[in-house]
């Protein structure tokens, strides 16, 4: 009979461990509704970015990322984005997306322009930059070549660290050190 009654407070222990899981997420997430003005940019890539995600304005949150479509003839990214509609957007707005610190989550920034005009709801962003490529620049940090490189190269391949390879020794004798 006392192995059921253990067997019952663990089960309760259990059920109220989940609740406060579930009490926890539930006032921590800031899940809304999306009530702004609805916005679409299209971006060659958007690496880490998804449904939910911070719009910010100033490092400001203003809204976030309504959908994600890859459109497919130009296979560009085409990003719904909902803003605070207290904000209005010029014409000449940049829609970038970047990342909170080094390894931080990524957000789509939007830096206001100068233009009179403005961007209406429902309408597109003219200009956008996709996300800064962190394993392609490592990459050619490390391996010392850039696409400008191999393009000059005429089809050969850098495969070193840049210094060109000695000539080699002169055989049969004693050749002098190079000064």
């Amino acid at each position: 009979m006392s192995r059921n009654a253990v067997e019952t407070v663990m089960g309760a222990v259990v059920l109220v461990v989940a609740a406060v899981f579930l009490f926890f997420a539930y006032t921590t997430t800031k899940v809304t509704a999306s009530t702004g003005n609805l916005y679409s940019a299209q971006f060659s890539r958007v690496d880490g970015i998804r449904d939910g995600t911070d719009v910010r304005i100033s490092g400001i949150k203003v809204g976030q990322v309504v959908s994600l479509v890859l459109e497919p003839e130009t296979f560009y990214a085409n990003v719904e984005l909902s803003v605070d509609p207290r904000y209005k957007l010029t014409k000449d707005s940049i829609a970038s997306i970047k990342m909170s610190g080094l390894l931080g989550d990524k957000f789509v920034d939007i830096e206001p322009g100068n233009d009179d005009a403005f961007i209406p709801p429902g309408g597109k962003f003219e200009h956008t930059n996709p996300p800064f490529d962190l394993e392609n620049a490592v990459g050619q940090l490390m391996f010392g070549q850039t696409k400008k490189d191999s393009k000059d190269s005429g089809g050969t391949k850098d495969t070193g660290g840049g210094a060109p390879a000695p000539a080699p020794a002169s055989q049969g004798g004693n050749a002098p050190a190079p000064q």
